[in-house]
């Protein structure tokens, strides 16, 4: 993990993206409203909010925000996959999470006083968002009961899932932290072995890992040799994860 220059990110000079289009979400109204945070809306209250809201297209590496700056949406992904990191007092960043489309991110802003974003966005790729005005998500929960317990029971599946993962950072061999970040990525988990995706780079998933490149490297090439794994550049395939699994126990 290299040291980026006081408190700029350091991906291929980004920049802070300010493009944006009006016209609101069809294609992918119904996605949308399949997320926990809109499942609740009637469709009145959805088109209203996507009334209000805009698309925004991204490239390679450019910033969606920054650490600290005023927080005036969240955000839904269309398109593309997002990185989140923060920048420690040493100006390295560590990646704190990826998010795929369908998901929101940002999302704690609708409550947060002061509204400030707690770290970088930044798209991996061509991607695209949909800002949210929190103001205007806070008018609907506000006029709707309903609609705030969903967003809550949302927020504590959130919650339920970050213990989990500050979990797994408690574990101090870095060999098991792997194993378990790559079994939580099985889609049929443990029981069931299968293909995974990286959802990072294999350098920025050494960071999300609190690990350096070199030993996540090493560690995978060490799995691969015991035929616990089979990789594909951000492929790997887990024949026998309960093999995995007893080997971090």
């Amino acid at each position: 993990m290299g040291v980026a220059p006081a408190v700029e990110p350091h991906f291929h000079n980004p920049v802070l993206v300010t493009r944006t289009q009006s016209r609101p979400l069809s294609d992918d109204m119904q996605r949308l409203r399949e997320h926990a945070l809109f499942r609740a809306f009637d469709r009145k209250d959805v088109e209203s909010l996507l009334a209000q809201s805009r698309q925004m297209g991204l490239g390679h590496h450019e910033l969606l925000y920054r650490q600290d700056s005023p927080a005036q949406h969240f955000y839904f992904v269309i398109k593309g996959r997002f990185r989140l990191y923060r920048l420690d007092a040493s100006g390295v960043d560590r990646t704190l999470d990826s998010i795929a489309p369908g998901e929101c991110f940002a999302e704690v802003m609708i409550y947060a006083d002061p509204a400030r974003y707690a770290c970088y966005a930044e798209s991996l790729g061509q991607g695209k968002v949909l800002m949210i005005p929190v103001k205007a998500y806070r008018r609907l929960l506000e006029r709707h009961p309903e609609y705030a317990e969903s967003a809550l029971r949302h927020y504590a599946s959130r919650a339920v899932s970050r213990f989990h993962e500050l979990e797994i950072m408690t574990v101090q061999n870095a060999r098991d932290r792997l194993i378990r970040y790559l079994i939580d990525l099985l889609p049929g988990g443990v029981e069931v072995g299968g293909e995974v995706e990286l959802p990072l780079p294999k350098c920025q998933v050494a960071s999300r890992l609190a690990m350096q490149p070199e030993t996540f490297s090493r560690i995978l090439a060490d799995l691969k040799a015991q035929g616990l794994v089979r990789v594909d550049r951000s492929r790997l395939s887990i024949p026998n994860p309960h093999r995995l699994v007893a080997l971090s126990q």
